[in-house]
Formats: structure tokens, sequence, C-alpha cells
């Protein structure tokens, strides 16, 4: 009855509020501990000052007094901040200075949809052909469409989760917020580990796709200034647009031969032995990417973040053409197992269910990126639209690989899960994409290694950068576990199903139906059809990790 009260408490106060033109008096308490402020327009971290720290006191100990349904008691003028020295107090241990221009604080609702297309599109996309041929196609298909409509509602939930904290003001809240308030320290440091473990899940990915690149790139190069013509002794295709096996498990020969090469054959033997994806090249990263981890700002890098959308571009746009002149090879068959072709529905489909979790993975930063959206009444639209565009680049993408995959002569067996595998090291398009792709990750790494640094030493030290020695140990960690998976499980589409599947565990299926059915059953409202339908998406995410370590 006490939080029905509240509830009902709550609806009255939103009604009675007055609304005026800039009042000052809306302006909600909040309250800054002294820990390092990251400022958006600095590369320098900056201390909370003493004369805003006694503010900000100030400011908390009027919040106190009376709830924000009591007028006469709010802050005065005086003591509320200039819009210049806002800031938002982040769980992790940081705050966030906001610019106080309008200009760099509201996006149009198309710029915001594309800003989440934009975040959520990234190395998934090069496993999705791979996770289609898993399951099936059509299961495959079908998977697509019903995973993006299950992570958009739990992202919907996430959204609207702050709304469900009654007479608080959670108007600079992230999710970590909400699960702090509603699961206490607990829901405060488990959403903090599985923040990490996507973060780290996906460093370990970037760094298999680098030492890749790099590889497949040196090898272009070498070949190129040393005049040498190789044709690789793995299962492909014949023509100018070859297609390769580098691992038939299915697949029947069609053209195995030696190397051949000109030019002096000891070199090139050389060059083989200190140039091996996993015997030399993650190693060779460490030198360049290392260094990069220890700086004490990544704001230089932040700013090649638009690489990241030529990218996922000129990927749509090798694969069209790449489909448009292999052709399509389709053969529909749910039960038959044949050569050269997958069964409609498979048992391994949890694969790229897992793969799809962080495919769709956007909702531990949603609330931030909407919160610059110029109508906020727009953020369930422009949500939902940003959704269908990265499901439609997914499905696009997957379909055309697989369908326009050569079977025969290869298998759809073939299908690597990095599908810029199947095409030799010798063609010009994979080796541009290659190229993006290697920079762009080159430049997103070390952010990723920031804001490890951020939510793991703020939270542990209360301080981003302790000192040399922390930060060297915890980047050696992290370089190390990649360089490890790069030399000995090199296999991405392993890698972002476990992470995936144990990432969204928290964040995609549990957290936010468990909050919205505890807010639904404090006011009151929780109904069996609800109760037992969010039950069942938790229900989902155990299953959707557990199935991972049997596939």
């Amino acid at each position: 009855m006490k939080w029905r009260a509240e509830c009902v408490k709550e609806a009255r106060v939103q009604h009675a509020v007055p609304v005026t033109e800039n009042p000052r008096w809306m302006l909600q308490p909040f309250y800054i501990e002294p820990s390092y402020i990251t400022s958006i327009n600095s590369d320098e971290l900056q201390r909370v000052s003493s004369e805003a720290s006694a503010m900000n006191k100030r400011i908390h100990y009027y919040s106190k007094l009376a709830s924000s349904a009591e007028k006469d008691l709010i802050a005065p003028d005086h003591v509320i901040p200039a819009p210049d020295e806002i800031y938002i107090y982040s769980p992790l241990g940081t705050a966030l200075k906001i610019d106080g221009s309008e200009s760099s604080e509201k996006n149009s609702s198309i710029v915001t949809i594309f800003m989440i297309w934009n975040t959520m599109m990234g190395t998934s996309i090069l496993s999705i052909p791979w996770g289609i041929k898993q399951a099936g196609f059509t299961t495959g298909v079908c998977i697509l469409f019903l995973m993006g409509l299950l992570t958009l509602y739990c992202c919907y939930r996430v959204v609207k989760s702050r709304g469900t904290i009654p007479l608080t003001d959670t108007s600079s809240w992230e999710f970590p917020d909400v699960c702090r308030y509603y699961f206490g320290s607990f829901g405060q440091w488990s959403s903090l580990l599985f923040s990490l473990v996507s973060l780290v899940g996906a460093m370990i990915v970037y760094w298999v796709l680098m030492s890749n690149f790099l590889f497949n790139t040196g090898k272009f190069v070498y070949n190129y200034v040393n005049d040498v013509n190789v044709t690789e002794a793995i299962v492909s295709t014949n023509g100018t647009d070859k297609v390769i096996c580098p691992s038939p498990d299915n697949g029947k020969p069609l053209n195995r031969s030696l190397e051949i090469y000109l030019g002096n054959g000891t070199g090139f033997e050389q060059f083989e032995l200190w140039w091996s994806k996993t015997n030399t090249v993650p190693f060779y990263l460490v030198a360049v990417l290392l260094p990069l981890l220890g700086l004490r700002s990544p704001a230089f890098f932040a700013k090649f973040n638009v690489l990241g959308t030529f990218s996922v571009i000129y990927l749509v746009s090798l694969v069209t053409l790449k489909a448009a002149r292999l052709g399509f090879h389709l053969n529909f068959n749910f039960s038959q197992v044949q050569e050269f072709f997958v069964p409609e529905f498979r048992a391994s489909f949890p694969q790229l269910t897992g793969i799809l979790t962080l495919a769709f993975f956007i909702h531990n930063c949603i609330i931030t990126l909407l919160k610059n959206n110029r109508n906020q009444n727009n953020n369930v639209r422009d949500l939902s639209i940003a959704y269908l565009l990265v499901g439609l680049t997914y499905v696009y993408v997957g379909v055309m690989v697989f369908a326009s995959f050569p079977s025969p002569p290869l298998a759809k067996q073939c299908i690597e899960e990095n599908f810029l595998d199947n095409y030799p090291s010798n063609d010009i398009l994979a080796f541009i994409a290659r190229i993006f792709l290697l920079f762009q990750m080159m430049t997103v790494y070390p952010l990723l290694g920031y804001l490890v640094r951020v939510q793991l030493l703020g939270h542990v030290f209360g301080d981003v950068y302790p000192s040399v020695i922390h930060v060297l140990a915890l980047n050696i960690a992290v370089v190390g576990a990649g360089v490890a998976m790069a030399r000995f499980y090199p296999n991405i589409g392993g890698i972002i199903r476990f992470s995936g599947a144990a990432c969204g565990l928290a964040f995609v299926f549990v957290y936010p139906s468990l909050i919205h059915m505890i807010a639904l059953y404090r006011c009151g409202q929780l109904k069996w059809s609800s109760g037992i339908f969010h039950v069942g998406i938790i229900v989902v995410g155990i299953c959707n990790l557990i199935a991972q370590f049997f596939m």
C-alpha cells in the first residue's frame, strides 16, 4: 500500500506542477562527489573545485529538506549552479561536464537515429552470414527479426525504467543508477561486471580481427611489391571473383594446387615464417597499441568515429557487388542433408542468437544517446526506427553473403566466421575493406580501453589514473587476453556469441524485465500475463547463455 500511495502521489504532483518558461525552481538539486571530472571539450582531467564542492553540498542539503512537490524549501537561485557549471554524475566514478550551448546539447531525430545505428553497427556484422549458416537460412532470417524485436522491447523497457522511480529526479540517471536503486550495491557491481564483460569481449574480438586484417594486408603488399604470383593451396572457385574455402569441413575440393611464386624462394619462405596470422602478427600489434592504451585521454581517437559509418557503407557495397557478380545459389530443404547446402533448420541456431544479442546490444548507453534528442516525445519512435535500420542492415548483409556464396562448387559450410576470410588476400575489394576496418579498429581500441579503465579503476580506486603501474598492469592484462585469443582461439564467432550472451543476460533480458515487474508490483498493477511474459524473457536470456556451452 505504501508504494501504491507513492505512485498516486507522484501522479498528483506531476499534474500539480505548473509549466512556465525556463523556471529556475524546476532545476532539481543534484550532488557530485569529489571525483575526477571528464570534460567533453577538454583533454585534461580536472578535480571538482572546492567552491563547486561546497555549492553542491548546499544543494544536497536543500534537497534533503523537502520532497520535490514542496516548493518552499527548493534551493534558491543563487545556490543553483550556472548552466556552464552543471555536471552529470556517473555511477562509474566520473562526472561529465555538459557544454551549455544549445547546439551541442540537442540533436534532431535523424541525427539521433543514425547515432544509434552507428553505435550498434560493429564487428558482429562480419559474423552474421556465419550465424545464418549455423541456424539454417530460413531459421536464421526468422531469428534475426525475432531477436531484433525482443531486444528492441527490452531496450524500450530500459528507456522507460527511470520513470518507474517515484518522487525522485532521475533526469541525470543512467541505467546502472536505476539498477542500484532497485537492487542496491549488488545491482551496481553486477552491472559493472557485465559491462566490463562486453567491453573486454569487444577488445578481444578487435584484437583477433586486427591480427587477421594486418596479416592479409601485409601479405597483399608483399606479393605486390615482390611480384609474387601465389595460388593458394586451398579449395576455391575459378574466375575473377574468386571465393575460397579456408576450412573445408564438408566441401568438395575443386581446385587444390601448390603455391606458385616468382622470385627468391628463400625470401618468400622467410616472409611466411615471420608473418604468420597466429604466431607472429598478434604480437606485432602490441608494440603499436599498448602505448596508445596508456594515454590519459582518448579524445584524439574519438574524432575518427566517422570511419565506422564509412566501413559499414563500404561493406554493404562490397557484398552487393559480389552478389551481382556471383549470383544467388539457394536450395531450400528442411530435412535432407545435402553435399553443398545446409538444412533450413539446424540445432546449432543458439550460436546465432548469441551473436545477435551483442549485435543489437546498446542497452547500457541508450539513455545517454536519447538524452540529447531535441524532442523527447520522439524517443520511442526514433529508437524503433534505428533498430529497424540496424536489423535491415544485418539481414541484407547476411542474406546477400549467404545466398551469393557459390554452391556448388563450394559448400555453404565453408562460410567463415569472418566472411571476409572467404575472399583471397589478393582480392582488391576485400583488401580495401580490410584496410578500412583495420584503421577504424586501431582508433576505436584505445577508446574501449579507456572505458575499461574508467569503469574498473574508477570503481576500485576512485581514480581513473591512480598511477602508471596500475594502468600499465590493467593494459597488459587486457592486451594479453587479446593476444592469447588471437594465438590459440582466433574464432570471432565464438567470442562474440559468448560475450554477447553473458552481458546480454543482465542488460538485455534480466534487469529490464525485473525492474518493470517490480515497479508494477509496487504500484499494484502487475498482472499475471505481464509477469509470465517478462519471466519468459528472463528464461530466454538464461537459456541463450547456457546453450552457448553446448554448441
